[in-house]
């Protein structure tokens, strides 16, 4: 499903990762992540798929609503757990959307 976003201009966050052989607590921590993000100011929505690589964009309404997410300690503590074992490489890239359209059926 895809995330119903507003207008923009907003922010996205495109989070890419692979993951190591030691991923134990990862998918348990993932689903935490999603509900803690969806609680914080600012959130917009997220959309998400996992193969070989992982790819998930969140959309914020500000780089401030980023940065209190990124910060956020259960996400902070998430984030030293990837870095120390669940994540084999990982790119975090942030966009600001200007401009967006759909298919409207």
């Amino acid at each position: 499903m895809f995330a119903h976003t507003p207008n923009p201009p907003y922010y996205a966050v495109i989070f890419t990762s692979i993951l190591s052989d030691d991923n134990q607590g990862y998918a348990e921590t993932a689903d935490l992540m999603v509900k803690l993000a969806r609680q914080q100011p600012g959130f917009l929505g997220m959309e998400s798929a996992r193969e070989e690589v992982g790819i998930t964009v969140s959309y914020w309404r500000t780089l401030d609503a980023i940065k209190a997410w990124k910060q956020q300690s259960d996400h902070a503590i998430a984030q030293q757990k990837g870095r120390e074992s669940w994540y084999q490489d990982f790119s975090v890239r942030i966009s600001k959307v200007e401009h967006e359209y759909r298919l409207n059926k």
